[in-house]
């Protein structure tokens, strides 16, 4: 299964940065009209014709849409349907963590606290005193 879903992670990303790069190319709708008054506004001169890019772009976004709906939905039942490592807390996993260090023979303990010496003392050990 992580094959499965390293694949469809791959294309969840692919799909994501061609939508964000469709988006950005496609024109406003306020642009057609300054566009007309330009100099040299041969429409007909253009990559995808008379017609324009409008048609071609929102057909190739509607399609990429789909394809991250789908793959968000795949993404989000394949997770939840994964080991039981994932309904674990964090504090489960991190005793968890510590057991496997035990059973390996590592230690798990907190760094000594190192003392340093005290020329004054305080005021609980004046009032001893």
């Amino acid at each position: 299964m992580g094959f499965l879903l390293g694949l469809i992670v791959s294309l969840h990303v692919f799909v994501s940065v061609t939508l964000v790069v469709l988006v950005l190319l496609q024109q406003g709708k306020g642009s057609d009209a300054g566009a007309a008054f330009g100099a040299g506004s041969g429409a007909s001169g253009t990559l995808f014709g008379a017609a324009g890019s409008g048609s071609f772009l929102s057909r190739l976004t509607s399609s990429a849409v789909t394809v991250f709906f789908l793959t968000s939905l795949t993404l989000s039942y394949l997770v939840s349907h994964q080991g039981s490592s994932v309904n674990q807390s964090v504090l489960d996993r991190s005793t968890a963590v510590s057991s496997v260090a035990s059973v390996r023979g590592g230690t798990v303990s907190s760094p000594p606290i190192e003392t340093i010496p005290n020329s004054k003392p305080s005021p609980a050990e004046q009032k001893k005193g």
